[in-house]
């Protein structure tokens, strides 16, 4: 079994997770010229960035906040959205439950899909020591938790060095960003189901007050997913 130092650790996490930074810097840019497009102060936009720190999740919001859908909604749509983090840190706990506290918490926080996909493989690599594997996994979280905020930062920057974005037509891209995040996902009959139900009972519950119909699509797109499940489990 090798041994590695905490600096060898962090810095081969780091390395190993830019190929992937490479891919989530334009999301970032975007993200920022999104967030000056729909009116979020620069601040604002920066903070999510800096304490939320997931893409979907950002550009989820930034599409609720545009349509004017109340805060509390957001939280809870941006919650169900990463949920999907929870069964990441379920695979994991057994690897880091001898860590403190403190280091549990601040690789949680950190934790992306990019950065949990490069260090579970490294977890599992049985011919290295345990014993300083966490600094990997910060060094990945870090790796893409930098170049995200300076992402976010220049897209802002660039927002505003082009004007306004609305009058260069640039609000097209939030529904491209959500097309974009969803196809890919649509692996199976019951996320496709999912997504069709959703989308049919947003357009046609379009015209609700207070964007009723967003919860009402969220709830028949869960509906349709889970029911298609139960019915090919039981063929």
């Amino acid at each position: 079994m090798s041994v590695s130092l905490p600096t060898r650790e962090f810095t081969t996490g780091a390395r190993n997770t830019l190929p992937l930074v490479f891919g989530a810097v334009p999301f970032g840019v975007l993200f920022g010229v999104l967030a000056l497009t729909v009116g979020l102060p620069g601040w604002a936009a920066q903070a999510m960035s800096v304490l939320v720190f997931a893409g979907a999740s950002q550009f989820i919001a930034v599409g609720l906040i545009a349509a004017g859908t109340a805060y509390p909604f957001i939280v809870l749509t941006t919650l169900i959205v990463n949920l999907r983090h929870a069964l990441y840190g379920a695979s994991i706990a057994a690897d880091l439950q001898h860590l403190p506290r403190a280091w549990q918490l601040l690789l949680a926080f950190g934790m992306t899909d990019e950065s949990f996909a490069v260090t579970v493989t490294h977890y599992r690599d049985t011919t290295r020591a345990v014993a300083h594997k966490h600094w990997y996994f910060l060094g990945a979280n870090l790796a893409l938790y930098v170049p995200w905020q300076i992402a976010t930062a220049f897209g802002y920057w660039l927002g505003n060095a082009l004007g306004d974005p609305m009058a260069l037509g640039l609000d097209f891209t939030l529904p491209l960003v959500f097309i974009g995040i969803l196809v890919p996902s649509l692996k199976t009959r019951a996320a496709l189901m999912a997504a069709l139900a959703a989308g049919l009972v947003a357009v046609l519950a379009f015209a609700l007050p207070n964007k009723l119909g967003l919860i009402l699509a969220i709830g028949a797109g869960v509906a349709a997913g889970l029911g298609v499940e139960k019915w090919i489990s039981r063929y």
